[in-house]
């Protein structure tokens, strides 16, 4: 055990245990369900966990900061009318334009969010449950109860969903899922080395401590909901791309699953601990559970959000008995490494 936590640390190892368990579910249900492995199955999955994919990135930002955005549903749905409105009454928009629109929109929203928690220092939870019932009921009453249909979309966007950038046997690297990746890629090296991401950590792991050495510690938490406000106005993109139909009630349950995604990715609830790659493990199982809950005759529809649910609690109680030591043996074998290097030096 000592070697092992010589070379990776307690997230490296919930990260590896993960890949695991998504290798062994995806084995169990293909015994379980015929033609599991079907192209259009895999393609589905691969286009729905983008969405969730990039919510949860947004998520984990916050999360590392000790808050929570509960917010994140109603912002994707709202992005997602509105965008879709402007090109239904605009069809000339560029594609461009429409994803800078989207971000721009929930940049507005996570702004909010974000001044409230930071400098009004109302706790997260009560805001974000606050704005998300303020952002669903604009969403209402700006669209009157209207739909946005496909047939009064461009024709780019309807077809978005579709366009693969390779396929290989008919299964598609789809832009959606690209889409996610590049996001994942970029949060994962902001946190690993940009002074943001080390912020973002310092003031999770010990708020009052990060106060005391100077760290500006509201500056960072607004910037937190900023971008994840943002990555919910991307998402919102997304789930126009990938539905075309938007009507009042979308995005509804995406904060619930995006929450799940980030907390089995063994991001912590108590802030400073987590990694986007987590964040986009957890993601692609609990996507994965669910479709393959979907398909499966034998699990009935009203015990999958159970299930969703336990996986939550499963998940906290993970990271606080077992991840808990094992990051309480990795430093302690770390300092006596540093002190044995020390001895030898002398």
């Amino acid at each position: 055990m000592k070697k092992i936590l010589e070379r990776f640390n307690p997230e490296q190892l919930r990260e590896v245990f993960l890949v695991l368990l998504i290798l062994v579910f995806v084995l169990f249900f293909s015994t379980q369900i015929p033609d599991y492995f079907n192209p259009r199955f895999i393609n589905r999955i691969s286009t729905s966990v983008a969405v969730i994919g990039v919510l949860a990135v947004g998520q984990t930002l916050v999360f590392l900061t000790r808050n929570f955005d509960l917010s994140i549903g109603s912002i994707t749905g709202v992005t997602a009318y509105v965008v879709g409105q402007q090109l239904w009454h605009h069809p000339g928009i560029p594609p461009i334009l429409a994803v800078v629109l989207a971000i721009g929109i929930g940049m507005l929203m996570g702004a909010i969010n974000g001044v409230l928690v930071a400098y009004g220092k109302v706790p997260s939870i009560i805001t974000t449950i606050g704005t998300l019932a303020i952002y669903r009921s604009f969403l209402v009453e700006y669209s009157h109860a209207v739909p946005i249909t496909t047939n009064l979309l461009p024709d780019w966007i309807v077809d978005l969903n579709k366009v693969a950038l390779f396929s290989f046997h008919g299964f598609e690297f789809r832009v959606l899922f690209g889409i996610l990746l590049l996001v994942s890629i970029i949060f994962h090296l902001i946190l690993s080395y940009h002074r943001f991401g080390r912020l973002l950590y310092a003031i999770g792991s010990n708020p009052s401590a990060s106060r005391i050495a100077g760290f500006p510690d509201r500056r960072i938490v607004f910037q937190a909901f900023l971008i994840s406000g943002g990555l919910a106005g991307l998402a919102g993109f997304m789930y126009l791309v990938r539905f075309g139909n938007i009507m009042v009630l979308a995005g509804i349950g995406l904060e619930f699953k995006s929450i799940a995604a980030v907390v089995v990715g063994g991001v912590s609830n108590m802030g400073g601990s987590g990694t986007v790659i987590g964040a986009f493990l957890g993601s692609l199982f609990t996507d994965i559970l669910q479709n393959s809950l979907y398909r499966s005759l034998a699990v009935s529809e009203f015990w999958r959000d159970a299930i969703l649910g336990m996986l939550i609690l499963l998940a906290v109680a993970v990271d606080h008995l077992i991840i808990g030591r094992l990051r309480k043996k990795w430093a302690r074998a770390g300092f006596h490494l540093k002190s044995e290097e020390t001895s030898n030096v002398k």
